[in-house]
């Protein structure tokens, strides 16, 4: 029997049961949008079906206990036998298995194949962010074996596979595998170039015996490694398979595993190589250009991995708010709150607008569009990432004191949402990346600015902003310290020439005039009046209402 105390009244339902897809306005449209008209039926039905397991509770269960569990490093056997070992949740296993099974790994073959995985991955990384690490991982490592044909050849098809296979066994006895990355070091961090890891040849043709400590290696129990080490001729690019071919293991020390403050069901890692095995994967001395289409992969999944947790969590801020009243009635339909859900919509739709279109622009791979995601995805990577934790913080207030709790899964989004922005070349490298962009290589600014230019004369205040941007670019001198102003400004004129390219009036309208005209404050919810803001909240609602 229930006390009259205990009766729950005014809390909003779980968000569950529901197709996180299909319920999301602005990635559906970008999907109609980019892809091959004859292709979205099936491309449609496929994300639908992962939309749809993405908002059961089964998933969202197995994302909790993922993270409630965190994986355990076992260094020993019992007899003290090496064998560097991280023992995982089985949710954690389901979580990537249903990752795989989906073709999360599988971009790089099929047709409008980036544009597809993208929408899957955002719609799949809202369960659970940690497992996306060694999903992106696998698929980033892609163009870099390509530059060998024959390693290529060998291990592109098991890392696109849909099959997912957990055991530590030689990789040519899997269906399919999963790849991992260690390329920065304790005394370098993002210079890479200051690596120490030593590599020398072996008598087989391509064979290193690397020596060394890496600093942050992802995703330890992967069946290969994509690693940088110093070679005779500089630092170069090496492929480090896990078992060697004749089941022995390679070496392959896991010193600890990192205690990290969010992404916690993942098991980043320090390692230590010592006569390890490993192939050259393109020339000697040619690590970084091995590797630059690899980074510019994980980077792009970084931006897509915080758009994902930027829409999870505006969801839940409008679901929470649909059905929790106060003040006399619904949360949504009081002025203030409606200011600062729109606001946060807003932020969302841009965000996965621009990702959506950087994932099309892979597909293409026509010349222009190589220049125009060179810049893009790092202005992309910098921006996105960095508006990721205040849109957590304050859907997280939506919530009040529920939103603290962890069980609202609030806390979870929170501290996994400064992740990207760390990941993968900070917001210094990021902007870094943009200014030798912008001193050295004019087509990939063409690029941009044409991409940009596709909307003028659509909107004043999006002309005016294109037309400061360009005074900006015109005087480069001392540069360095204005980069991050340069870097945002270019996020905001290309998210803002998307929207008043491709989304309804009310969107465009309510982020040029707070974005690009200034009519905006400090914080969400400073939106100007006069704006539509019913249309953003019936965009941003995951259930409608």
């Amino acid at each position: 029997m229930t006390a009259p105390t205990h009766t729950v009244t005014n809390q909003a339902p779980p968000l569950v049961g529901y197709d996180v897809y299909s319920t999301d306005t602005a990635l559906t449209e970008a999907v109609a949008r980019h892809a091959d008209p004859a292709l979205l039926p099936e491309i449609g039905e496929e994300l639908s079906l992962l939309g749809t397991a993405a908002g059961s509770t089964q998933a969202q269960t197995w994302g909790e206990e993922a993270n409630k569990h965190s994986p355990v490093l076992r260094t020993h056997d019992r007899y003290g036998n090496r064998v560097d070992e991280v023992d995982f949740h089985p949710s954690w296993h389901r979580l990537l298995g249903h990752a795989v099974t989906a073709g999360l790994t599988d971009a790089w073959s099929r047709p409008d194949g980036h544009l597809r995985r993208a929408a899957g991955f955002l719609v799949w990384s809202q369960v659970e962010a940690g497992h996306g690490c060694p999903v992106s991982m696998t698929h980033a490592a892609v163009p870099a074996l390509r530059t060998d044909p024959a390693i290529a050849a060998e291990w592109e098809p098991r890392l696109g596979s849909h099959a997912y296979d957990p055991r530590l066994v030689p990789a040519g006895e899997k269906a399919g595998a999963l790849f991992g990355m260690g390329m920065t070091e304790k005394q370098g961090g993002s210079d890479v170039r200051a690596n120490t890891t030593r590599a020398e040849p072996l008598a087989e043709e391509g064979a290193y015996a690397l020596t060394g400590h890496k600093w942050f290696c992802s995703a330890p129990m992967s069946d290969g490694f994509l690693v940088l080490a110093q070679a005779p001729a500089g630092l170069t690019c090496f492929l480090l398979p896990r078992v060697l071919p004749d089941g022995t293991r390679n070496v392959f020390a896991i010193q600890r595993l990192k205690d990290k403050l969010g992404n916690r069901s993942n098991a980043s890692s320090e390692v230590e190589f010592d006569g390890t095995w490993a192939r050259r994967v393109g020339e000697e001395g040619r690590g970084v250009a091995t590797i630059i289409e690899m980074v510019a992969a994980t980077r792009l999944d970084c931006a897509l991995g915080s758009a994902a947790l930027m829409r999870q969590a505006v969801a839940q801020a409008v679901h929470h708010a649909t059905y929790r009243s106060a003040f006399g009635g619904p949360l949504i339909d009081k002025p203030l709150m409606r200011n600062v859900l729109a606001d946060l919509a807003l932020e969302s739709e841009a965000a996965t607008t621009t990702v959506l279109r950087l994932a099309a622009a892979c597909d293409a791979d026509t010349e222009r569009e190589r220049h125009f995601r060179r810049l893009a995805v790092a202005v992309t990577k910098f921006w996105v990432t960095k508006r990721c934790p205040a849109v957590a913080a304050e859907a997280l207030e939506c919530l009040g004191g529920n939103g603290y709790v962890e069980e609202s899964g609030m806390p979870r989004i929170f501290r996994e949402s400064p992740l990207n922005s760390v990941w993968e070349g900070s917001g210094n490298v990021q902007a870094l990346d943009v200014l030798r962009v912008l001193q050295r290589e004019p087509l990939a600014v063409d690029a941009f600015l044409s991409e940009v230019g596709s909307a003028r004369g659509a909107d004043h205040r999006l002309d005016a902003a294109v037309k400061d941007l360009l005074a900006e670019l015109g005087d480069l001198d001392g540069v360095e310290a204005r980069a991050r102003r340069i870097v945002e400004r270019m996020a905001l004129v290309l998210q803002g020439s998307l929207l008043v390219r491709f989304a309804p009036e009310a969107v465009a309208d309510a982020f040029c005039a707070s974005r690009l005209g200034g009519d905006w404050g400090s914080t969400f919810g400073t939106l100007p009046t006069g704006l539509d803001l019913s249309s953003l909240l019936d965009r941003a609602s995951p259930t409608g209402r």
